[in-house]
């Protein structure tokens, strides 16, 4: 398995390029020269955020650590290009250490070993990026994934939907735009 490992990283973030609507969201490890970024679903970055407070509010938290004090919001570092585009992500509480763990892979670590045949597009050896983080980096970056994934398009008042620059066909309005 190809595995980049950040144990600790100087940078752990969430980010996004394009505009609202056509966003492309990463997550960016650096430590001194070394860039990996992995691009992911909207919704895997608010999961992954949501699961790390809930991971911290249930063993880090209990274990009298301190509250996060760290803040990054920079933009995401250049060049921005994916390494690979993940497909599982994992998460993990390591109590000997007090560190929390994240492993993004390109795909279902226990599927690459039950397929017989690899598929044409990807390569051979499964690929995996590794970040260990404090607490209070884990709960920093939390916090700032959650901030990019509500900076969106702002949501439609009739039906929750999300309002797009020419303006929705709203489904409760009848299909007129508003």
């Amino acid at each position: 398995m190809a595995m980049s490992e950040f144990d600790p990283p100087d940078r752990f973030v969430a980010g996004t390029v394009g505009p609202p609507g056509q966003r492309t969201f990463f997550l960016q490890a650096s430590s001194g020269r070394r860039l990996a970024s992995v691009s992911l679903e909207k919704q895997q970055v608010a999961v992954l955020a949501e699961r790390i407070n809930d991971l911290l509010d249930e063993y880090a938290e209990p274990a009298g650590l301190p509250p996060a004090t760290v803040e990054d919001n920079a933009p995401l570092d250049t060049p921005i290009e994916d390494e690979f585009r993940v497909n599982t992500l994992s998460l993990a509480w390591d109590g000997a250490r007090g560190v929390v763990v994240i492993e993004c892979h390109d795909r279902d670590p226990d599927e690459a070993d039950a397929q017989d045949e690899p598929e044409p597009e990807l390569p051979q050896e499964p690929r995996q990026v590794r970040v260990v983080l404090s607490p209070d980096r884990a709960r920093a970056f939390a916090r700032r994934a959650l901030t990019v994934v509500a900076a969106g398009r702002p949501p439609c008042p009739f039906c929750g939907g999300p309002l797009e620059v020419e303006g929705p066909i709203c489904p409760r309005a009848n299909g007129y735009r508003r």
